[in-house]
């Protein structure tokens, strides 16, 4: 190979930085995955409906996995994604569940990229900022549907940009997103709030003729936003439980003990290392915002206000507020470059390094790289390779389930209704149902605020607490053994002790 030919070779191997910021995302969920898996009882439940709705062809719309709420009225939110999980876990095992949940979160941060990359004249912080949202995002990476929202919200917030740009023939993307969205997990109202805002931001600017731009929006503009906004509501309705889906995914948020007692509702903790990048994120956008000349965009300042409020109250809101607030920071971030360029030499510096990478960007050709990340994993874990941090592959944690329990279960099973751990409910379902049914697992929008009461009760042997375990027919439990619930069932109650490992214990009624 001659040196002319080498450059020209390089550039169709080099990655381009859309296509590394897309890798390191895809590849940090492969690593992360089994603990993706393991973080909660969630995925487990998942699957056992998803394979339920494959088997039968039918949507549940009457609870068949708990004996407590057996025949009550189900709301099946999240059907959509349960088949998906379950179809990937049919076909490929775990590993197709975690190459799933490494491809939404991987093309989510691709979009982010891209739109960020509109609005900049320089590269850098573009690549700098995905890269910020990329690791704020992380603190909500699990193996659950409302990965599905990342990407959603990321889609929809595109297409409102569209309509502002005006290509208002475009309004047809909203209901047809919200089709999905509102079938693949109970978030989707996120999309009605960011239209909401987008409404009143460009009206805010209309009405006090703050924005330049404004004699540029379409006089047509208010009528396809709205037209895109009503036709996606009614969409929503195109659902298995029809209006019903609004009142479960509105009224949980209004359930103040099951909200108050759920660690993903909570507000951040500043203190765990967890939730640094987010204070990160909300310092460097205030020193941004306060430095920068460049009149910012209503549409996403307003949207970005909202979320980082909703972010501060809620953990479980971080990663969206990322994805709002991209390009309102990488907007700022290009403006102060700009604009100190020929006043500070470090800045200049930075931009000619910028330009430099500009120019090489423009002619990479290595876009295939997505495509040979895939194929690798996919073989790889055919071949028995261990892509987890762990290296213990992708499977359910001994340590975090009662693995072994439900092992020796299946050869000693037990008669009668059972007592369960509440995060354990999922993986029960998995492993024994249809045999056994749960006494409650990690549904609580659907098992309400009496139920969960009623299971703490026991757990924190309050009260008439035995009354609650006669009341549904209980006759074994099983729990961890670290649970001064067990000692009690043991010493008040005269349960017998037929099984017990590191990380279960199992209780029998005389």
């Amino acid at each position: 190979m001659t040196n002319k030919q080498q450059p020209k070779f390089l550039l169709y191997v080099l990655p381009t930085f859309d296509n590394i910021l897309w890798m390191a995302a895809f590849w940090g969920v492969l690593i992360r995955g089994r603990r993706m898996m393991n973080a909660d009882g969630d995925l487990a439940r998942h699957l056992t409906l998803g394979r339920y709705m494959l088997d039968t062809g039918k949507i549940p719309l009457q609870d068949l996995f708990s004996h407590t709420m057996t025949g009550e009225p189900l709301t099946p939110h999240e059907w959509l994604c349960q088949v998906f999980f379950a179809l990937a876990e049919r076909i490929f095992g775990f590993e197709g569940v975690i190459i799933l949940c490494a491809l939404v979160i991987s093309t989510t941060i691709w979009l982010v990229f891209k739109q960020a990359r509109k609005e900049t004249h320089t590269l850098l912080p573009a690549v700098f900022v995905a890269l910020l949202v990329l690791i704020n995002s992380m603190v909500h990476w699990l193996a659950r549907p409302h990965i599905f929202t990342f990407l959603m919200l990321t889609l929809w917030m595109l297409t409102l940009d569209q309509l502002l740009e005006g290509k208002l023939k475009r309004w047809w993307m909203l209901p047809i997103l919200m089709l999905f969205w509102a079938n693949l997990h109970g978030a989707f109202i996120a999309g009605f709030v960011t239209w909401l805002i987008y409404g009143v931001a460009t009206a805010w600017d209309a009405l006090l003729q703050k924005n330049t731009n404004e004699a540029h929006l379409s006089p047509k503009f208010w009528r396809y936003y709205l037209l895109g906004g009503f036709t996606s509501f009614a969409v929503t309705l195109l659902n298995p439980s029809g209006f019903r889906l609004w009142k479960t995914s509105v009224g949980y948020l209004g359930e103040n003990y099951l909200v108050n007692h759920t660690y993903e509702y909570m507000s951040p903790n500043f203190h765990e290392v967890t939730f640094w990048p987010f204070l990160l994120y909300i310092g460097l956008l205030i020193f941004v915002m306060g430095l920068s000349n460049k009149k910012p965009k209503s549409t996403i300042l307003f949207n970005a206000i909202a979320w980082l409020l909703m972010g501060l109250y809620s953990a479980r809101n971080i990663p969206l507020f990322a994805i709002v607030s991209a390009s309102l920071l990488v907007s700022g971030l290009d403006d102060l470059i700009l604009q100190n360029v020929s006043r500070n030499k470090l800045v200049k510096s930075f931009h000619d390094l910028d330009n430099r990478v500009k120019i090489i960007e423009k002619e990479l050709r290595g876009f295939f790289w997505p495509v040979i990340s895939i194929l690798i994993a996919i073989i790889g874990l055919a071949m028995g390779f261990m892509f987890d941090s762990e290296g213990k592959g992708y499977a359910f944690d001994s340590e975090v389930f009662p693995v072994d329990a439900v092992d020796w279960l299946e050869e000693n099973p037990q008669e009668g209704e059972m007592f369960n751990y509440f995060t354990w409910g999922g993986y029960l379902l998995y492993r024994l149902w249809p045999e056994e049914q749960v006494f409650i697992d990690a549904q609580t929008d659907f098992y309400g605020e009496a139920l969960t009461r009623q299971y703490m009760q026991v757990m924190n042997e309050e009260d008439s607490w035995g009354n609650e375990l006669d009341q549904y027919g209980v006759t074994w439990a099983i729990l961890p053994p670290s649970e001064p619930a067990v000692h009690a069932i043991q010493s008040d109650l005269n349960w017998e002790l037929v099984y017990k490992d590191k990380t279960a214990v199992i209780l029998r009624r005389p």
